[in-house]
Order: C-alpha cells, then structure tokens, then sequence
C-alpha cells in the first residue's frame, strides 16, 4: 500500500491498559515488525501514552532511524531488536526478550507480516513456507513465551494482527490469518481469568506499505475498501484493554464478515480475490 502513516503526536491516555498509569511508569510493550504499516502506528500510539518500547525489524538502519525517532518525539526509551522472524534464531533472540525478568514486556504485539502477489499454484513452495513461518509459528512461539512469562508476573496481554482474510476463503494468507484468530479465541477465553488477554486484530486492507512491499496490485480494490491505520490500532489498542478476543474494526466490515457467514464460499471467495499481479 502506497500512503505513509504521518507522525501526528496522539494522546490516548484512556486507552492505557488497566492497572498502568498513563505516561513515565516504565511499562514496556514489544512491537515485531515496527519500522512500518500497522508496527509502525502501533509503536507511535503507544509511544504518545508514555510507554517504553522494544521493537524489532529486519532492517538495522530503518530499526534504529525508527527508534531516534520515537525517544525524540515522546520521551521514552526504545530498544531494537533486528533479527528475521521467519528463522528459528530471529524468533528465538525476540522470545528470550519476552522472557527477560529485567524490564518486563508487559503486551506483545505480534504484527510482522507478509503476502504473496502470486495465486498458490503459481508460487514457490519455499515463499509459501517462509510466509506460514511468519504469520502462524512466529506469533505461536513467541505467543508461547509471552504466556508463560506473563503467568509468572500475574498478567500482561498479546494483540495478535490477523485480517478479515481468515474469516474468509482467500488462499495460503487467509487461512495462516484463521489460525490466528482461532488460537487467539481460544487462548482468551483460557487465559483471560488468570489475568492474560490475547486478541485478534482483523482489519481489512490498510493504507500503508504491505502491498506495495509484497508486489500486489491494488488497483481493483475500490476505494471505500480501504482502512487508515491510526484507527485500526486504535480500536485495536480498545480492544485489548478491555480483553475482546477478536476486533473487527468499522461497522462496514463488521457487518460484511456476517455477511460472508451466511454466503456459499464460492460466492466469497470471487468477491475477495485480488488480480495477482507483480509490480
């Protein structure tokens, strides 16, 4: 997607999860795939209600210009982890953070992501392979370590970044996004009394750079289709503090996944399809 989130400061200090204060407490959230898109917005959002930071990319030079960034602007500390979450050892440098007892990560945002602009039988096997790595066992194991760090500390909370592609049926991306939503249901209703709240963040498309990245054409999508990402992180960031397992943000979209329940998935699967075209 072609638009850049701008850098407006916003205040959401209602949003703050409970049992934190507002600004300068020395909560520490950890935010994968930050450097852009929704990882992006998310780390500005949170930065503007005064809470530290550990965010993590692929790219050292984008990571670091990133985190001056955001101390600059708001006045909080930001650690960077650069490291590929689609590899055994990224995830695992990212893991042992969220287990580290000094600065506690309080909320894992699982958003590093990517997609294919090819259909599944055009693909390359190791693409699709890569891409599950990153959007299903990613999140898992670092979901996993989230739990049991955030059970031994009395609680904390994970927002998992899924799509209204895994309500529907739209490919290899689609269902590794069912995933997400499905283990987030459940790993909320599990853990939720014990003081640990994972959600599920199903936008539809979002103005920022994943499109343009994964070389998709997006020029069929009309334009009410399209979302700003300062409001899906902040009905997210709602979400999440009030412990829902799944956030559909816009009543539009809202009412299309209920929609799309009662549609044959044929019928689905036609309107959803993006023309794969590389760039």
């Amino acid at each position: 997607m072609a638009e850049q989130v701008d850098e407006r400061a916003l205040q959401q200090d209602e949003l703050v999860p409970p049992g934190t204060s507002s600004r300068g407490t020395g909560q520490t959230i950890l935010i994968t795939g930050a450097t852009a898109g929704l990882g992006a917005e998310f780390a500005r959002q949170l930065a503007g209600q005064g809470h530290h930071l550990v965010i993590t990319s692929r790219n050292p030079l984008q990571l670091v210009a990133k985190a001056q960034g955001l101390e600059a602007q708001y006045g909080i500390s930001v650690e960077t982890l650069t490291t590929d979450l689609s590899t055994t050892e990224g995830v695992e440098v990212v893991a042992a953070r969220l287990r580290q007892r000094e600065q506690p990560i309080t909320m894992l945002v699982n958003n590093a992501g990517s997609g294919l602009a090819t259909e599944f039988h055009e693909s390359e096997a190791e693409d699709e392979l890569a891409m599950l790595k990153l959007l299903v066992e990613a999140p898992m194991l670092l979901s996993h370590a989230a739990i049991q760090a955030f059970l031994s500390r009395g609680g904390g909370r994970i927002i998992n970044v899924s799509s209204v592609a895994g309500f529907i049926p739209e490919g290899s991306y689609g269902a590794a996004k069912a995933w997400s939503i499905s283990f987030s249901r459940w790993a909320n209703t599990r853990y939720k009394p014990e003081g640990v709240t994972i959600t599920a963040l199903c936008p539809g498309p979002v103005r920022t750079e994943f499109h343009t990245r994964a070389g998709i054409d997006t020029s069929r999508k009309p334009k009410w289709a399209w979302m700003d990402a300062e409001d899906v992180v902040r009905e997210g960031l709602t979400a999440a503090a009030e412990g829902r397992s799944v956030c559909i943000p816009s009543r539009r979209y809202r009412s299309l996944m209920t929609a799309a329940r009662f549609s044959p998935d044929a019928v689905v699967e036609r309107f959803s399809r993006i023309e794969p075209k590389a760039r």
